[in-house]
């Protein structure tokens, strides 16, 4: 990993009434209320977890309601999220996707793990009876899915939750967005929540972020103060063991020989600046951020966003892109692409969108397309101060800690699969994903969600 000029520690218990936890200069903090609200450890770890993952869950943490409900729980942060859950005293999760869970999902007496479609409101409503707080992370997420998907599932499917709650009398909803609701394509460097655009905006760079804000405005416009709570939390570019989508997308074309350092004068040729958020400190920010939902909370109906914080390479809170991406293909044993010749914006931005009218004409959905160029060269970074007040959030897990987990778990997991499974390291062709398409795995997922939205619609 990049060398970080102040590295975190670890956690530690600081001494005092108020229950806090403390750690060395610039360390990584648990934010906890006083003493007499702690949950006692549980002792429950998911088989799955990490040796850092379970270093984290035996901390001491806030009560979670007895009952809680996550849509998209078979997702990345969803499944992270039913397990933390768990982890911290939930006496029953239940995770609502429209897939069952994966092979490797735990399996365990506090867990209901339910098949359902978002855009099904009686899906939801059965499947949420007697329910404390929703956890609503289920949505159509990234560039590559078919455009009538986005607004059946990030929008009417948000209306749907915001239903079933009121219907079943469920009192407080955690909305999961992302920050790409405001962007517009200029630069965001260090750029905090409180200065960020308004909902809704005139227009949105890609169709997923403007249904994404549509979901999320009507969840915070929901919140009346009086009997139903919600609060809308983002992260920015969530990373973690069993990633399906970010790390095999860029890994697949970092392999297969074809991706670059993209550049741009703006940002200083390679040198464009973005925040991270490890799964699980995206999970302990959604579920503090229940504990914010009561009447007169400073944080009803407001946007956060969480993300590795000061624990990244730098302080101020970011990273460089494509310096994280050089260590990670160097880390799986992969060509450094920093030894290749970069390919400029200048170059690229015609031939994205030379891309996206030929995806458009055979009906495939292509990795290089002006979105994506403009996402791989800006500054995308953002302070957390509004988190940190409001929520009391702090990371769980530092950077360092989070990346070098997340690593070691792609060279154990995944890359014997691209590699055939016979550790020669002679991917086949058919492994080597071509820079203009799309991951396998990510293509799987598209074609599911396509499926439960045309049954719906019949």
């Amino acid at each position: 990993m990049p060398k970080r000029s102040k590295t975190p520690r670890g956690v530690k218990k600081k001494g005092g009434s108020d229950g806090k936890t403390n750690n060395r200069k610039n360390s990584v903090k648990t934010s906890t209320p006083s003493s007499s609200k702690m949950k006692s450890r549980t002792g429950l770890f998911a088989p799955t977890n990490t040796p850092i993952q379970n270093k984290a869950a035996n901390n001491m943490y806030p009560p979670v309601p007895n009952v809680c409900f996550v849509t998209g729980g078979t997702g990345l942060c969803g499944l992270r999220l039913v397990e933390m859950l768990v982890e911290r005293g939930a006496k029953k999760v239940i995770s609502f996707d429209i897939v069952p869970p994966p092979p490797h999902a735990w399996k365990h007496k506090r867990i209901e793990w339910r098949v359902g479609d978002i855009t099904n409101v009686n899906d939801l409503v059965e499947a949420s009876k007697g329910v404390d707080c929703v956890w609503h992370l289920a949505a159509a997420v990234g560039p590559f899915h078919p455009t009538e998907l986005y607004d059946k599932i990030n929008y009417q499917g948000t209306l749907n939750v915001i239903e079933a709650c009121k219907i079943n009398g469920i009192k407080k909803l955690v909305m999961s967005t992302s920050p790409s609701t405001r962007m517009d394509g200029s630069d965001l460097d260090g750029v905090r929540t409180t200065d960020l655009p308004k909902l809704p905006m005139k227009s949105y760079l890609q169709a997923y972020a403007g249904s994404k804000a549509r979901g999320e405005l009507a969840a915070r416009n929901a919140n009346d103060g009086e009997n139903f709570f919600t609060v809308a939390v983002a992260p920015h570019q969530v990373y973690g063991p069993r990633d399906n989508l970010f790390l095999p997308n860029v890994l697949e074309s970092y392999g297969g020989g074809t991706l670059r350092c993209f550049t741009c004068a703006r940002t200083g040729y390679g040198k464009n600046k973005v925040c991270f958020t490890f799964v699980d400190n995206y999970c302990h920010g959604l579920i503090i951020s229940e504990r914010v939902l009561y009447k007169n909370s400073p944080a009803l109906g407001k946007f956060y966003i969480v993300t590795d914080g000061a624990t990244h390479p730098y302080k101020e809170g970011y990273a460089y892109l494509w310096e994280l991406i050089n260590e990670t293909g160097k880390y799986m044993g992969f060509p450094e692409i920093k030894d290749k010749v970069p390919y400029p914006s200048w170059l690229l931005m015609p031939l994205a969108y030379v891309m996206d009218y030929v995806g458009w004409a055979i009906g495939k959905k292509m990795k290089l397309n002006p979105f994506n160029i403009n996402m791989l060269t800006m500054h995308r970074w953002f302070r957390i101060d509004s988190a940190v007040e409001d929520l009391q959030y702090q990371p769980i897990i530092s950077y360092d800690d989070g990346w070098k987990d997340t690593l070691e778990w792609f060279k154990q997991n995944w890359l014997p699969k691209y590699n055939n499974d016979d550790g020669t390291g002679a991917s086949s062709a058919k492994n080597k994903t071509p820079f203009g398409t799309v991951a396998g795995s990510t293509l799987a997922k598209i074609h599911i969600q396509s499926i439960g939205v045309h049954k719906n619609q019949k």
